[in-house]
């Protein structure tokens, strides 16, 4: 597994150990942590390598000795792409060229994790696999993560048109729960954060602007049931949660999970971000494709996450 010892990649890993298999992960601490496998640090199934994924020697020489890839490691977050747009552009588009050129090489069926980044500014009630991507221009840092993503997915599916390779990919939607930090972006452990400390929650632009989250324990079991359906091979599913919530109501929310005094304050994207910033108003998943196969539904609403992010910072005192 690439990025195991990310946010997700963690809870991957654990569900992985626990259901029996062994997981070697690759990852090169950029962004996650070694705290974040501390619970199965001592697992004799598990093995963690650090390490680059555009290393093409070392993804060679480990891809040689596994039956499976789950490529979750990118550069990912608002903050984290805008800061560094280059190294970021490596990362995705070059990382998964080596990734998924080594599993085409030694036949490892690929799981690749990609974003609702892909769909970029389109609006639908619902958004469907197929619908078009809705995209500002190349030149706006912001929509380069967007334009990696669907570049590595179009390697994934040409591998496994044109070549064969079982491969599925995944769009995850605003994907949240204990161990996301807030350092590069993400809204709700940056919330909770500034809540319990008694800070300004900060909301971006208008605050109108609505959002699905999913708690990574549902968005984890939605990857596993792709990995053990056939059925899915060659094909692209989303994997988000239920109940649309705007921005200002997320702070609103927040503050009362935490019984927390502190004040929501607006800052314009031009203050936050480069001049110019855009975002998405609103991203709603449709996951009907992926229930249908699988069987696959979130089981976790907003305040269970919200409870869930809030105990995790408690406990660890890490956000």
């Amino acid at each position: 597994m690439t990025g195991g010892a990310g946010f997700v990649g963690s809870h991957l890993v654990e569900a992985l150990l626990e259901r029996g298999d062994d997981v070697l992960v690759l990852d090169d601490f950029s962004t996650g942590t070694r705290h974040n496998l501390g619970d199965v640090a001592d697992s004799p199934r598990l093995r963690v390598v650090e390490g680059s994924i555009v290393d093409e020697l070392l993804v060679n020489r480990l891809m040689a000795n596994v039956d499976g890839c789950f490529h979750l490691a990118a550069a990912v977050g608002v903050n984290l792409i805008v800061e560094q747009p280059l190294q970021s552009l490596t990362t995705n588009i070059r990382g998964s060229e080596v990734v998924l050129g080594a599993a085409a090489h030694f036949g490892v069926k690929t799981l690749v994790t990609s974003t609702s980044e892909i769909y970029g500014k389109n609006t639908s009630d619902r958004l469907h696999e197929d619908e078009d991507r809705v995209l500002g221009s190349p030149l706006k840092v912001r929509w380069t993560y967007s334009e990696a993503k669907a570049i590595e997915e179009a390697l994934a599916y040409t591998l496994w048109s044109a070549q064969g390779l079982p491969t599925v990919i995944a769009r995850l939607f605003n994907t949240v729960g204990p161990r996301q930090t807030g350092h590069y972006g993400m809204v709700v452990p940056r919330f909770v954060r500034a809540a319990l400390a008694g800070d300004p929650l900060t909301v971006y632009g208008s605050g109108e602007q609505t959002r699905v989250f999913c708690h990574v324990a549902d968005a984890v079991a939605g990857l596993l049931a792709l990995w053990d359906e056939p059925r899915a091979h060659g094909d692209v599913f989303n994997v988000g949660g239920v109940g649309e919530v705007s921005i200002q109501t997320l702070a609103e929310r927040v503050r009362t999970i935490t019984d927390s005094s502190s004040p929501i304050v607006s800052v314009p994207y031009d203050e936050a971000y480069e001049p110019g910033f855009e975002d998405m108003q609103r991203r709603v998943p449709d996951t009907s494709k992926l229930h249908a196969l699988t069987g696959w539904a979130p089981g976790r609403d907003l305040d269970n996450i919200l409870r869930d992010v809030m105990s995790f910072q408690r406990s660890t005192g890490r956000s």
